[in-house]
């Protein structure tokens, strides 16, 4: 199993195998699941005191803030397999 990191903004980066959901912290239901994992000291700010505009939620439960976009997570995310795959062929 390869490790893959994805960076997340300022420096930060995530191991891209652990990530289950990005989603946008617009909704009361994630509002309140962020205020859940900082009551349970699982949640990891790394959006160096910026608007946070996405939370990705890893297999361990940990939220991640993060001042990037979702969708731009998520290309990064996709960005990272498509060498892979060419090299592969």
């Amino acid at each position: 199993m390869d490790i893959k990191l994805i960076n997340i903004g300022f420096g930060n980066i995530v191991s891209a195998n652990r990530i289950v959901a990005i989603v946008s912290p617009d909704s009361a239901p994630i509002k309140r699941s962020i205020t859940e994992a900082r009551d349970r000291a699982m949640l990891i700010d790394a959006t160096y005191g910026r608007r946070t505009r996405a939370v990705i939620v890893t297999d361990s439960g940990h939220m991640v803030l993060s001042a990037i976009q979702p969708e731009t997570v998520a290309n990064r995310l996709f960005a990272k397999d498509a060498p892979e795959d060419q090299t592969q062929e």
